[in-house]
């Protein structure tokens, strides 16, 4: 096989991987068999790409294989069997140990207070890492060409908008709505994963370096960003409209930076738009974009706003009852995977309802509750290595912006998973490696070469 061809393999798999997981992976936990899809697709990537994946684990930066060791060992921990000595005395277990009293049954059992559910949430891991894997040896301009396809997913879902956002667009939905044409929610079953997946091609519209350099750029990204504004705006999701701050506030820093880099004297440069030009053809994009925005949904928008008032959330109920769940586990938590499950037990009578809770609401209350310790100290050392490497990003010039366009993309996961669980399906666990695989491959070069 000649360079070219071993250098498209792994582009034609990781491309394949992310469409795959964009189109089935976004429905969670309830949609076993398409997620299924998505794991097979990215065993058979990284079944067609063993050096890629051999090259990862020799040239990645060592704290993050040894984090992702670490991250793959916590629930193979909590499945592994263990004699009733000893998990009869893990905390929360008591109910677990009279259940089997009752039935009379003992022997030998988990940590995990359901064992198959914490072995269905650790495959869940394996599309994450085969887009690290298979990703890590690409080429920097094929790290940007799948960048680019990301955005235009985020166009995609927009356009799927389109048909959605009316009380018949329901039967375009892959997993149904509880409120037909309310809301924008594209492949997925969360809105909120709806608009932080649209909140990363906003960044890599703001940030990500051009194909090739044109005089329309700049018009062009403006018009693409604020087309996914919109639709993030369509989403009704507070908190991605929250979140949309950081792409559109790096999007401005990096577009100071550039003006300020055009401001040398016209002689001998070629005749062509000019920055002045530029800007006064994108600032008419915007207000013509705005206006139509306003005069066609006036109400949607007000829509997204008022649900800022909200008062009666359910989820600070869900977060109280949390509390307790959490500190019956504690230190050790109930197993991963096993929230709904152990939730239900502390679930206060005055907050039941006809629906589950499902989720916490808040993934660090939910790895507390099934991690623990162990799991809040992973959690840590993931913000702590993604912020280590965003600072190292800046030594690769102008690279860097690749760098944060993915470090910006996993902030917000992680702002966003206070009030929500983006990290709890396969699509936008997928993506966030591709995020984490821009900003690695950006931290881990020496200023002045390509990732």
């Amino acid at each position: 096989m000649n360079r070219t061809a071993a250098d498209r393999t792994p582009l034609i798999a990781l491309l394949a991987l992310l469409l795959i997981a964009f189109a089935f992976g976004g429905g969670g936990s309830r949609f076993a068999l398409a997620n299924l899809a998505v794991q097979l697709a990215a065993l058979a990537g990284l079944a067609m790409n063993p050096a890629p994946a051999r090259r990862f684990w020799t040239d990645s930066p060592l704290s993050l294989r040894l984090l992702i060791l670490a991250t793959l060992a916590l629930p193979l921990a909590q499945v592994i069997p263990l004699p009733e000595s000893v998990w009869a005395g893990l905390p929360g277990h008591d109910l677990a140990a009279r259940s089997f009293q009752a039935t009379g049954g003992t022997g030998w059992t988990s940590w995990s207070v359901n064992p198959q559910r914490t072995l269905l949430a650790l495959s869940a891991l394996i599309t994450p890492l085969a887009v690290l894997m298979i990703g890590w040896s690409a080429p920097a301009r094929h790290l940007v060409m799948i960048g680019w396809m990301v955005v235009g997913l985020g166009i995609v879902t927009t356009l799927m908008g389109v048909v959605q956002l009316n009380p018949a667009g329901d039967n375009l939905t892959l997993y149904g709505v509880r409120e037909p044409g309310a809301f924008l929610v594209g492949t997925f079953a969360n809105r909120n994963s709806t608009a932080i997946l649209l909140g990363f091609a906003l960044t890599l519209v703001c940030l990500l370096p051009a194909p090739r350099p044109h005089p329309a750029v700049v018009p062009v990204r403006l018009a693409l960003g604020l087309l996914l504004a919109v639709a993030i705006v369509l989403t009704k999701s507070r908190t991605g409209l929250v979140l949309a701050m950081i792409p559109l506030g790096l999007g401005a820093l990096r577009g100071w930076g550039w003006a300020l880099a055009q401001r040398v004297p016209t002689r001998g440069r070629k005749r062509g738009m000019t920055p002045v030009t530029i800007a006064l053809v994108a600032t008419v994009l915007g207000v013509v974009a705005v206006g139509g925005i306003l005069a066609t949904a006036p109400s949607r928008v007000g829509e997204t706003l008022e649900r800022f008032e909200a008062k009666n959330d359910p989820r600070r109920y869900i977060w109280e009852d949390a509390g307790y769940a959490a500190e019956r586990y504690w230190p050790l938590g109930a197993g991963m995977g096993n929230f709904d499950e152990v939730f239900q037990i502390d679930e206060a009578l005055e907050n039941l309802t006809r629906r589950t809770a499902g989720r916490a609401h808040n993934d660090y209350i939910e790895v507390a509750i099934e991690a623990g310790v162990p799991g809040i100290v992973l959690a840590g050392l993931w913000l702590v290595l993604i912020a280590f490497l965003a600072w190292n990003a800046r030594r690769a010039d102008k690279e860097a912006w690749i760098g944060w366009s993915g470090g910006a993309f996993l902030l917000a996961i992680a702002l966003q998973s206070i009030t929500d669980y983006p990290l709890r399906n396969q699509t936008i666990l997928a993506f966030a490696a591709f995020a984490l695989l821009l900003l690695a491959r950006s931290a881990t070069e020496s200023r002045g070469r390509r990732i």
